[in-house]
């Protein structure tokens, strides 16, 4: 193996192990209110775009890299919908139980 594609498969690694708890939080806390769903959304759009160059390179550690990087803002965006979905879906229970504990009263 030579030097540049040694390198290229320890940063691969490196930066993967990198994004691991920024996921592991995001899917345990389902808290991603300090994300910007334009941010997520246009990071998933570039990330698609660079596809088209990436995947015509060499078979190499970028392959895995950008597939990694797919996956995990991917993953970003489904949860950041899904778990904003589900915060909202609490508040609208919880005000619906003010309202009626109001007029209870």
């Amino acid at each position: 193996m030579n030097l540049p594609l040694l390198a290229g498969a320890i940063s691969t690694v490196l930066f993967a192990v990198s994004y691991l708890p920024m996921l592991a939080k995001a899917v345990h806390t389902r808290d991603l209110s300090s994300y910007s769903l334009v941010n997520i959304a246009t990071t998933n759009v570039a990330n698609g775009l660079y596809s088209l160059y990436v995947f015509s390179l060499p078979v190499g550690p970028i392959w895995f890299l950008h597939g990694f990087y797919l996956l995990a803002s991917a993953l970003m965006l489904v949860w950041f919908i899904r778990f904003r979905a589900v915060a909202e879906r609490a508040v609208d229970v919880g005000r619906g139980r003010r309202i009626q504990m109001a007029a209870a009263s």
